[in-house]
């Protein structure tokens, strides 16, 4: 699960395709609107990690159509997609990051399903973005959280449009580059990585520029 609370799982990293490192934290389970809208609502808090405290309360509001092609509403069944549905908001622009805000409403529709080959889509990559998304994932959770990195995250797989096997084939061309060590379907960042730490915070701040400049723009 993505760090519900209550839990004692280490944190969670996701890393967006721009290069900002986030975490999740999702209040299951999802609920019905009270609103009278024909929608399912669960809050979630998307955090923007190695940051001052900025973060983005959102409600996800889950439309009947993609309710229909859902297993569950539980977090086993809603987790992966709804993680990556916030994501993609977040390549997108859509989501402000600010130190203290009103719950944002995000939509989580049949944007992200194909309904011909039966499947969530949020955008498939070539071998270098997912290489770079692996990067920046390792060094971004070995630095905030410790520890192994869980490369064969089916999370991660959706996110690119890939299965857990083929990420697992991409770290193996950066354990050749001696970048890090895998253990199964785990990781540990090796020093060289780590060094390049100056990048992975240039990535960052680059991209956190460009949101806030999108939101600044749109505000007048």
């Amino acid at each position: 699960m993505s760090n519900l609370a209550g839990t004692n799982e280490p944190k969670k990293i996701y890393v967006t395709m721009s290069g900002l490192p986030l975490s999740f934290h999702l209040e299951w389970p999802f609920r019905k609107s009270t609103s009278g809208a024909d929608f399912f609502v669960l809050h979630a808090d998307i955090r923007l990690e190695s940051s001052d405290g900025l973060h983005a309360p959102v409600a996800v509001n889950l439309s009947l159509t993609v309710r229909e092609v859902m297993p569950s509403l539980e977090a086993k069944d809603a987790e992966e997609p709804v993680i990556n549905a916030l994501r993609k908001e977040v390549d997108r622009r859509q989501i402000e990051f600010v130190k203290s805000g009103k719950l944002v409403p995000v939509s989580f529709s049949s944007r992200h399903y194909d309904f011909k080959r039966g499947k969530w889509v949020f955008g498939k990559a070539s071998d270098e973005e997912m290489a770079l998304l692996l990067t920046r994932k390792i060094y971004w959770q070995t630095r905030l959280a410790g520890g192994r990195v869980w490369i064969g995250d089916p999370t991660e797989a959706l996110y690119v449009e890939t299965s857990s096997e083929h990420l697992l084939e991409i770290a193996k061309k950066l354990e050749m580059q001696k970048l890090i060590q895998r253990e199964g379907e785990w990781a540990v960042a090796n020093p060289a990585l780590m060094q390049q730490s100056a990048k992975f915070e240039v990535d960052m701040q680059t991209a956190l520029e460009e949101l806030e400049k999108k939101h600044a723009y749109e505000r007048g």
